[in-house]
């Protein structure tokens, strides 16, 4: 069995500006575009086929901030390997071949829809392997990637905590355009970008409420926590309370790329110039909305 941490140079990495002088974190979980050969030969997928779980290029469209003062965090492995967004032992016990221990969630819904820590699906439906796994291999995968990912964005949101005092971490990712309704068969579109702050549980509502008042004034449509109100990394993470804020960002694929090519449309740099505005006018207001808190570390 392979070791998971040597199919990836690096697995993930901590772009660090050479001031960290902004208040923020950028975190990137699910723009991995590295598909080992050996997962590639387990997947009854075709490597296209696998990039529909990826938030293609996310980590691009945020790089700039690195340029601003802010670190940006990302992983290398793709979503369809191992997703960062979930709980550490999240499973579908049907996935397997031996039964799963019982600190396991197996009774998770996200698992039970084929997207658990371990996805089983791509897509709407579109299974990834091609026989049982072992919990062996999911284990590996946990230990050598999930664990040490999560320790070291700990790590880094602790650092930017005790130097300024608060903090907002922004989770980035994006979306498909289709909005599917299930057995129903309806579809429709997405809005341009959806904000998730766990209804308020993970990020001050002054915060939330700035940062979708400033996409509206740039025209683009924006709604809140649904269908997407912040998974395991902003619910894990976001204590408003301790001075750390966490804001999750779904953006629209179909602003920035072809949903079947997966290649970069012309809308992209003009996505990354407004993303980096308002990234400015965060940096900007963040220490009034922390309030005295942060005040006081300065």
């Amino acid at each position: 069995m392979d070791n998971p941490a040597a199919l990836f140079d690096p697995p993930f990495e901590v772009i660090t500006p050479s001031v960290h002088n902004l208040p923020m974190v950028f975190n990137s979980p699910h723009s991995g575009r590295v598909y080992p050969p050996s997962f590639l030969s387990a997947s009854r997928l075709d490597p296209h086929s696998l990039r529909r779980s990826e938030d293609c290029f996310v980590d691009e469209l945020f790089g700039g901030v690195v340029g601003y003062g802010a670190p940006l965090m990302r992983a290398h492995f793709p979503r369809a390997y191992l997703d960062l967004n979930r709980e550490p032992y999240e499973l579908d016990p049907l996935m397997f071949s031996d039964p799963l221990p019982d600190y396991v969630n197996t009774r998770s819904v996200r698992a039970a829809g084929g997207l658990g820590t371990i996805a089983r699906i791509v897509s709407e439906a579109a299974e990834i392997y091609g026989r049982p796994l072992t919990f062996q291999e999911a284990q590996s995968r946990i230990s050598a990637l999930y664990l040490p990912y999560h320790r070291k964005l700990s790590a880094l949101l602790t650092a930017t905590r005790e130097k300024f005092g608060s903090l907002l971490m922004v989770d980035c990712h994006s979306m498909p355009s289709a909005l599917y309704s299930g057995a129903s068969g309806k579809s429709g579109t997405r809005p341009d970008f959806v904000l998730g702050d766990r209804y308020g549980a993970a990020c001050s509502s002054i915060i939330t409420d700035f940062v979708e008042s400033f996409l509206a004034r740039l025209g683009y449509s924006v709604v809140r926590n649904k269908p997407y109100a912040g998974g395991y990394i902003t619910q894990a993470y976001g204590a408003p309370q301790t001075g750390t804020h966490a804001l999750q960002i779904e953006i629209n694929r179909a602003l920035y790329i072809d949903e079947e090519s997966l290649e970069k449309l012309g809308g992209f740099a003009e996505l990354c110039r407004d993303l980096m505005a308002l990234t400015c006018a965060l940096a900007d207001a963040l220490p009034l909305m922390f309030g005295p808190q942060a005040a006081a570390a300065e």
